[in-house]
C-alpha cells in the first residue's frame, strides 16, 4: 500500500539508537495530553521499539481506542499536535486512522481499536522480537537487505517483510497459547 505520495523518500534503515525509547515516551506524553481519555493505551511499535534492532528512524506509536468511528476528537487532537492525517488509507484499512509528522518523517501514529487484530498482531510481533534476540537479528538483516534492494520502492520493501512478520506472529500466537495453557 502506498503511503500517499511519500514513496519517493528513500528508505533508510539505520543502527538502533538508544534515544528512541526516550523519543517515544516524550511523544506518548504529548499525545496523551492532547487526546486524553479517547486513548485506552498508547504503545511503541515498529522497529524503533525493539532494542538493538536496525530500523527506519521513525517512531511508530499505536493508539488504542474503543471505537474508531467515535475517535473524531482524537483525530483533531493529533492534527493540532502537527500530525498530518492520511484518510486515503482508510479505503484499504477502514479500522485504522494513520498520521505522520516531520520532514523527513520522524513519527507515525496508527490509531486502531484495541480489540482489533491489527492491535494484537503488532504487540505480539514487537514482544516476540524483544524476547527472541535471534529472531530480531534475522529481522534486522532482512530489513537492511530489503532497504538496499528497494531503496525507492516502499511497497516492495513492505511486501518483502510480510512472510517473516507472518511467521513471527504465528510463532508468538503459539507461544502465547502455550503460556496460557501452562498458567490458567
Amino acid at each position: 500500500m502506498t503511503l500517499a505520495g511519500r514513496g519517493t523518500q528513500p528508505i533508510e534503515v539505520v543502527d538502533y539508537d538508544r534515544d528512541w525509547p526516550r523519543q517515544y515516551v516524550a511523544e506518548r506524553d504529548r499525545i496523551d495530553a492532547a487526546i486524553g481519555d479517547v486513548a485506552l493505551a498508547i504503545e511503541h511499535v515498529g522497529g524503533t521499539a525493539v532494542p538493538g534492532l536496525p530500523a527506519k528512524p521513525v517512531i511508530d506509536l499505536m493508539v488504542g481506542v474503543e471505537d474508531i468511528e467515535r475517535a473524531g476528537p482524537a483525530v483533531a487532537g493529533l492534527i493540532n499536535l502537527g500530525y498530518e492525517y492520511v484518510p486515503e488509507l482508510e479505503s484499504q484499512l477502514p479500522d485504522r486512522r494513520y498520521f505522520r509528522r516531520g520532514s523527513p518523517e520522524s513519527h507515525h501514529v496508527h490509531m486502531v481499536p484495541v480489540s482489533s487484530d491489527y492491535w494484537a498482531e503488532h504487540l505480539l510481533f514487537r514482544d516476540y522480537l524483544r524476547t527472541h534476540p535471534q529472531a530480531a537479528e534475522e529481522y534486522g538483516k532482512l530489513k537492511l537487505g530489503l532497504a538496499g534492494r528497494h531503496r525507492l520502492d516502499r511497497d516492495a520493501y513492505r511486501a518483502g517483510k510480510v512472510p517473516f512478520i507472518d511467521t513471527v506472529v504465528a510463532a508468538a500466537r503459539r507461544e502465547a497459547g502455550q503460556i496460557l495453557k501452562e498458567h490458567p
